[in-house]
């Protein structure tokens, strides 16, 4: 499955394909070091010494809005009332005290500021040529696509893309809910094909993204779900999958990973846990936000709830309600680059999110991020998850399986071959890199700073 792995350091990677012109990075690096002292200077000067003693009533803020939040998803009847008000009050309160002392507009300055700086030493750091993608000199000459006319409310029909793509001289295969995708796959795979595609979700996606690995052949995602996170952190067109169908013609290739839930693909993630007993629900289909809100009281503090025990590599962890596994590291919801995106599709990780949430005063100490206790982020090349249950059910890319316990995550490096548009609107520069400040610091002052590996080490 890995026959490809030992050329992605190289040459994979969601990146910009395109070179286009940037600020040189040491002046990139001064403008973040001046945004970031900015971004605490503008309260002192707005408010003097006193700006200081707002940040607790911030701090509180959030935590308040965290114990609502808890109680909103943990409870129901009053209490799920008090704190799904307390979830909006209590921030709206804070805003209000700023807005009365007139700390409000230094403090949206503020985070304006802390912005920048993160964005310009990100892109300060990042690798000068991210065109990482070989450049595709032949177009195939039997691509086969299969299209789900259902996913994201009918975009096969709306975006006319059965037309496109044989326009394009491809082979369109539709479904209608009973054929076996990974059947159709292989039987194409024999008949001659030599680029699979998808027109669908991100579950359709992996498992085509299977077959393709197996045969060595390019796969071309096309984003015609309704989330596709997968396109979404390759950089492509969301908004016009017909897009897409570019990568035919004028195309990049990319080796990216693919990740393993015992012997299930997965482009984005393994889910296990609350979600994962979530999606089971019949109802969840035709209802997500009811039925989740139904049965999550239950999961969350009932005596069924899921405890779970995960070996990330060397590290152990237990009494687990969640955990999520990703092909690849997704980036924190603060970032203020990339929230919740994966910067690359190439490092050889998992990424591992495990959420530990009992009561009240771990749901407020949620503010206090990964030292709270009740939030841990690793990444590791291997993920052991097991129950007090033989089986274990799983979300693998939103689709609901269930699989023997004691489940064992993988990730494949460089197995998938994929074939994107060589200019598309969603890459990214700065390569997975963080916002490391004596490195920036060390660039802004002319001094040699050594280059990133996709791992992101110096």
């Amino acid at each position: 499955m890995g026959r490809h792995g030992e050329h992605a350091r190289g040459r994979g990677g969601p990146e910009a394909t395109v070179r286009g012109s940037r600020p040189g990075p040491r002046l990139l690096a001064v403008l973040a070091l001046l945004a970031l002292a900015a971004c605490v200077l503008v309260p002192l000067v707005a408010a003097g010494l006193r700006s200081v003693l707002w940040v607790p009533a911030g701090i509180a803020g959030l935590a308040l809005a965290a114990v609502g939040v808890w109680w909103a998803l943990a409870h129901t009847g009053p209490l799920r009332v008090l704190g799904a008000a307390l979830s909006v009050v209590a921030p709206a309160a804070v805003l209000a005290l700023f807005a009365a002392s007139g700390m409000l507009w230094p403090a949206v300055v503020s985070v304006g500021l802390w912005v920048v700086a993160v964005t310009s030493a990100r892109r300060a750091l990042a690798p000068g040529d991210p065109a990482r993608g070989r450049a595709v000199a032949e177009a195939p000459r039997a691509p086969w696509v299969v299209m789900n006319p259902r996913s994201g409310g009918g975009k096969v029909d709306r975006f006319g893309l059965v037309e496109k793509a044989r326009a394009a001289g491809c082979r369109v295969v539709l479904l209608d809910g009973g054929q076996d995708v990974v059947a159709l796959a292989r039987q194409a795979v024999a008949e001659g094909a030599d680029l699979l595609a998808v027109a669908g979700g991100d579950g359709t996606q992996a498992l085509v993204a299977e077959v393709a690995a197996d045969h060595g052949l390019p796969f071309v995602v096309i984003p015609a779900g309704t989330r596709n996170h997968f396109a979404l952190d390759l950089g492509l067109d969301r908004e016009d999958p017909s897009a897409a169908l570019e990568a035919l013609t004028d195309g990049v290739e990319l080796l990216v990973d693919l990740g393993y839930a015992a012997d299930r693909v997965f482009v984005n993630n393994a889910s296990f846990g609350t979600y994962a007993v979530v999606v089971t629900d019949p109802a969840y289909r035709d209802s997500k936000a009811r039925t989740t809100l139904r049965t999550l009281p239950g999961l969350l503090t009932g005596e069924g709830a899921p405890r779970l025990r995960a070996r990330a590599d060397e590290t152990r962890v237990d009494g687990l309600q969640a955990l999520l596994v990703s092909n690849n590291p997704y980036g924190r919801a603060a970032d203020a680059a990339r929230p919740g995106r994966r910067e690359r599709l190439d490092t050889g990780l998992l990424g591992v999110v495990c959420v530990r949430v009992g009561n009240t005063a771990q749901a407020a100490r949620l503010v206090r991020g990964p030292g709270s206790g009740g939030l841990l982020r690793l990444n590791a090349a291997e993920v052991v998850v097991e129950s007090g249950t033989d089986t274990l059910p799983v979300g693998i890319d939103g689709e609901h399986v269930v699989l023997p316990s004691p489940v064992v995550c993988r990730i494949a490096p460089g197995a998938l071959r994929v074939r994107v548009p060589r200019r598309r609107p969603g890459t990214s520069r700065t390569g997975g890199v963080t916002a490391d400040w004596p490195r920036v610091a060390r660039l802004a002052l002319g001094r040699h700073v050594p280059g990133r590996g996709p791992d992101g080490r110096a």
